[in-house]
């Protein structure tokens, strides 16, 4: 796999990424973690999602315990974190309520926090993980301008924004917000029609995708007609369910990068799959009408 994206200013990202949110839930162990990053290093999967909260704050040092052994897989890869929410967990176990916090002393801490945790000195992409309702656009904005010129953060960008709440934040920024990681699935594809994909792709701002299997659903729980139609170009492309699923996906003209997970090697070692599906256009609506349950008006 050689395709990669540009967000700007030189930061590249593979076609898909890898996801941590449950490395807290396998062996732990530098030497398991590595084995992980090096299996989708052979795909060409350079690009690794991370967030504060992941494993009750504790994803990120179990990163950084591999990057510590193993320093030389720093320069081969590109970091993703996020951070904004708090919850009474880990760090914040003496909060009193899951919140969010967009606040510049917040952002400010949460970036020395996670370069600490993941033994790093610059993260290359650092997304306010939440929209938030208390959130000073300015404060924010500012705390974002000012991390990336201090070099602690290479570039920003939002998750689970709608385009207003994007826009409200981009006003009070210099800096461009680079993407929005949204939930996108064949069980999950509103953002197609209801605005969130076209503002992204109207402004060249990369779609990253949370949860591209539906959460395994379309593994197990996929409408009969949707996982017959998965099964069927699976079949006649010798790849499994899953490989159709994300190219269904990777064929969308916005460069959509889905962000895969698992902690089993077998399957990590297959992630690139999905990059050589064919998806044409009858193939693509033929999957988005099985997932409609009707065909288009």
């Amino acid at each position: 796999m050689t395709d990669r994206v540009l967000l700007g200013d030189g930061l590249e990202f593979s076609r898909l990424a890898y996801g941590m949110w449950r490395i807290g839930d396998d062996d732990t162990a530098p030497r398991h973690v590595q084995a992980k990053i090096v299996a989708c290093l052979e795909q060409g999967i350079t690009t690794i999602d991370q967030a504060d909260i992941y494993g009750g704050y504790t994803a990120e040092a179990v990163l950084g315990a591999c990057l510590r052994a193993a320093p030389a897989l720093r320069d081969r890869i590109e970091i993703v974190t996020k951070c904004g929410i708090v919850a009474p967990a880990g760090r914040y176990a003496d909060r009193r309520v899951k919140h969010y916090d967009t606040s510049e002393a917040h952002i400010a801490a949460s970036i020395d926090q996670s370069l600490t945790d993941m033994a790093i000195e610059q993260i290359d992409l650092l997304l306010i993980h939440r929209p938030d309702p208390l959130m000073n656009h300015y404060e924010t904005g500012g705390a974002l301008d000012g991390a990336v010129r201090s070099g602690k953060v290479r570039a920003v960008g939002v998750s689970n924004f709608r385009p207003h709440d994007l826009s409200l934040l981009q006003s009070a920024m210099q800096t461009r917000l680079v993407t929005n990681q949204i939930e996108l699935s064949l069980m999950a594809h509103r953002a197609f029609v209801d605005g969130d994909i076209a503002y992204m792709q109207e402004r060249g701002m990369l779609p990253m995708a949370w949860s591209p299997l539906a959460g395994g659903g379309l593994l197990t729980a996929a409408p009969v007609a949707l996982g017959a139609a998965l099964d069927t170009i699976a079949k006649e492309q010798g790849v499994d369910r899953s490989a159709v699923a994300v190219a269904w996906l990777l064929a969308h003209p916005s460069r959509i990068v889905p962000v895969m997970g698992s902690n089993d090697l077998g399957r990590i070692a297959r992630f690139s799959d999905a990059t050589r599906v064919e998806i044409d256009r009858q193939t693509w609506f033929e999957l988005y009408t099985a997932a409609l349950g009707q065909e288009v008006a």
